[in-house]
């Protein structure tokens, strides 16, 4: 869906609203899940977590609009792989040896992306998804979710899950909001009409932070975010479906291997 909003808005209104509205609806859940007593490392991941995320979704939506969504969805599954060093690091979760084969499923489905480039070299798929900026964003926006999550478990441990996920995605939006007002001025008031697709998308992603959250609450920060990336497959269906991207047939084969890596992460 976010790639259909960018037919008629920039990567950063698109962003805007993305944030914005989640929030919205999130706080509407608020009474429900009431405002919980707050850890000394709540703020300190919210700074963090919040800013990486306000750089990264403008990155992402960027990629979204220069890329195939059927090919660089299946590389946010690298989020993961880099949990693998990122979480013990940060939260001293340390997932076991199967991690490895996990990896090595995720290098070869991304290898499999663009196993059409094969005739030309054994690295020529590695090298057409390196010479792809879409694809160069979101490996980078990967490694930044990597980190992120992780300041959201710390935020969820800080917090709750519902209070954690409005006060993450409100400060992305203030934060997003200078950004978005800047490039408005600068190029074009093209993009600032919110229509009923941004507040559908707010709606969705509102629901899934909301169980995200709570599954972050409960289990390990790289099992959480393993499930979360499955969607890469529904993604490369939509990309071929609804934007009649071609390759369906190698990305679909290499999404699905580098969610099974996902798994075996998980399973670590």
């Amino acid at each position: 869906m976010n790639k259909y909003t960018l037919k008629n808005a920039n990567e950063y209104a698109v962003a805007l609203g993305l944030n914005g509205f989640s929030a919205l609806f999130l706080l509407s859940l608020l009474p429900t899940a009431g405002i919980p007593i707050i850890g000394q490392q709540f703020w300190l991941a919210l700074g963090f977590g919040a800013s990486l995320n306000a750089i990264a979704y403008i990155i992402f939506i960027k990629a979204i609009k220069l890329s195939d969504l059927s090919k660089i969805a299946p590389l946010t599954t690298f989020t993961p792989l880099f949990l693998l060093i990122t979480s013990p690091v940060l939260v001293g979760e340390f997932p076991n040896g199967k991690g490895l084969l996990g990896i090595l499923l995720v290098v070869i489905g991304a290898y499999t992306l663009n196993i059409r480039q094969l005739h030309k070299g054994f690295f020529a798929p590695f090298q057409a998804l390196w010479q792809d900026r879409g694809a160069k964003f979101v490996l980078g926006v990967a490694f930044l979710w990597s980190l992120t999550s992780n300041f959201d478990k710390i935020g969820v441990q800080n917090s709750s899950p519902i209070f954690w996920a409005f006060a993450n995605y409100s400060a992305i939006t203030v934060l997003i909001v200078p950004m978005a007002l800047y490039q408005r001025n600068a190029r074009s008031r093209q993009g600032w009409n919110f229509s009923r697709t941004s507040i559908l998308i707010g709606l969705c992603n509102a629901i899934a932070v909301a169980c995200q959250m709570n599954a972050m609450s409960l289990t390990l920060v790289a099992y959480t975010i393993a499930i979360k990336r499955t969607s890469a497959v529904f993604s490369v269906l939509f990309g071929h479906f609804l934007f009649k991207e071609k390759g369906l047939r190698e990305r679909l084969v290499g999404a699905a291997i580098m969610v099974m890596g996902v798994v075996a992460i998980a399973l670590s």
